[in-house]
């Protein structure tokens, strides 16, 4: 018998649909094997064990009748604890929301539902979801896959690890700045973010609502795309049949994303370039001078909407928060609202240079991240290394945050090093098709 623990979501759903895999007998093995794994506390923030049980019953039902809702139709997955649960508390890694007890589910949850997913519990995060380390003291710092004691990649952190060490099929994350991909990436998953407002945000958490985005994190692109799909209630995910790089001309962003790579991700992505380009790619570079000063519009977008969000429920308890999330919050203060006004006219005139510079390109590559994890004891003990190496960690994945784009990180071969595709905003079908070929030239 195959290991289950390890196999992709798509090829658990043929197995259930094959009538090869029981959805009882598999949630019972993902249920065990948590409870049995010296990190699941550092993994999964709380269980859903009765629910788990219920869905899996359910899904049973409808295979054996020959009724199963879509592909994943008794797949277990996770769900990053900004998702609401009904019954369930959902408090986004913070002492602020402690005891908080949604009474419904958010939206995505709801839809992935319908379409017979299984939800196994709720993953550890970031505090707020505001960096992209995945560090916090507060209630848990997930594991590493690749480094005992490096960093997870935020703030989708325990999402990450959820897949990455066996304890979901896949796991469902929200990025803002890059905390889908970022830990993808870390973890040697395939991340998607996908283009603001195309998935609900109803019942999610808020950190930025203009730059808030849900996405999965899993084990292959095929997985990634049926996720996509479910998340939005549908039953059929982007055909990815026959996706080739043969006559797609891709764009290497060189302003900004090359800057100060560390050995490995450099490497990473010059052997990645190597295979794509071998498969058929056309490969471009290209310098958009723009994109640096949309990079300095940043602390008013970011930490400006951040902390009018927050403000009231940080005053009142600052002290419950590790100090370098609530110092990033504060910066917002500082800003005012004909500031917050002025970056995003300034940001949007910016996109319409972007979008005129990569018209002619199928996607835009660069690596995901130009670190490598870096080492939590030193990022809580000194904290100008957390700060440089947070704003490191995010940069890269920040373009396409900033440019309004959906874009998706695969896994090289070289431990937690990530190559990044960024494509129109929209265009999540032809991206996942773009990615599929990729993942098969880097195999």
């Amino acid at each position: 018998m195959q290991d289950w623990l390890k196999m992709t979501a798509a090829d658990l759903g043929r197995g259930i649909g094959a009538g090869e895999i029981d959805p009882v007998d598999l949630a019972e093995t993902y249920l065990d094997a948590i409870m049995e794994h010296p990190m699941r506390e550092r993994i999964y923030a709380r269980l859903t064990p009765h629910r788990a049980r219920a869905e899996a019953g359910a899904a049973r039902a409808r295979a054996r009748a020959g009724q199963r809702l879509s592909p994943l139709d008794g797949v277990p997955i996770s769900w990053k604890d900004l998702f609401d649960s009904a019954g369930t508390a959902t408090e986004a890694g913070s002492a602020l929301l402690k005891g908080r007890v949604p009474r419904h589910d958010a939206l995505v949850l709801r839809n992935a539902s319908a379409m017979g997913l299984v939800c196994l519990g709720k993953t550890h995060m970031s505090e707020l979801a505001f960096s992209g380390l995945g560090l916090n003291p507060i209630t848990a710092t997930s594991p590493n896959v690749n480094y005992p004691n490096g960093a997870p990649g935020g703030s989708s952190s325990g999402a990450a690890a959820s897949v990455a060490f066996g304890l979901a099929a896949a796991g469902i994350g929200s990025d803002t700045g890059g905390s889908v991909r970022i830990p993808s990436a870390w973890n040697d998953l395939v991340g998607l973010k996908t283009t603001s407002g195309r998935l609900s945000l109803e019942g999610v958490v808020p950190l930025c609502l203009k730059f808030d985005t849900v996405g999965p994190l899993a084990r292959s692109v095929e997985d990634a795309a049926l996720l996509f799909a479910a998340l939005d209630g549908k039953a059929h995910a982007p055909d990815l049949r026959g996706a080739t790089l043969e006559g797609k001309r891709l764009a290497v962003l060189k302003t900004v994303a090359l800057d100060d790579l560390r050995e490995a991700p450099e490497r990473a992505f010059a052997e990645a370039l190597t295979r794509l380009s071998m498969a058929g790619a056309e490969i471009v570079e290209i310098e958009v001078p723009e994109l640096a000063e949309a990079f300095t519009l940043t602390p008013v977008l970011y930490t400006g909407e951040a902390y009018g969000l927050w403000r009231d429920v940080i005053e009142a308890n600052p002290e419950a928060m590790f100090s370098e999330i609530r110092e990033r919050f504060r910066a917002g203060a500082k800003f005012s609202a004909p500031d917050y006004v002025a970056a995003w006219s300034r940001l949007m005139a910016i996109r319409l240079v972007w979008d005129e510079a990569v018209a002619s390109f199928d996607a835009v590559l660069c690596p995901t991240s130009p670190i490598l994890p870096p080492d939590l004891d030193r990022l809580e003990e000194d904290s100008d290394y957390y700060v440089t190496e947070n704003l490191l960690a995010l940069r890269n994945t920040r373009v396409g945050n900033l440019m309004g784009l959906c874009s998706v990180s695969l896994p090289t071969g070289t431990p937690s090093c990530g190559l990044q595709l960024m494509a129109a905003p929209g265009t999540e079908p032809a991206l996942l098709r773009l990615a599929a070929a990729a993942e098969a030239a880097l195999a």
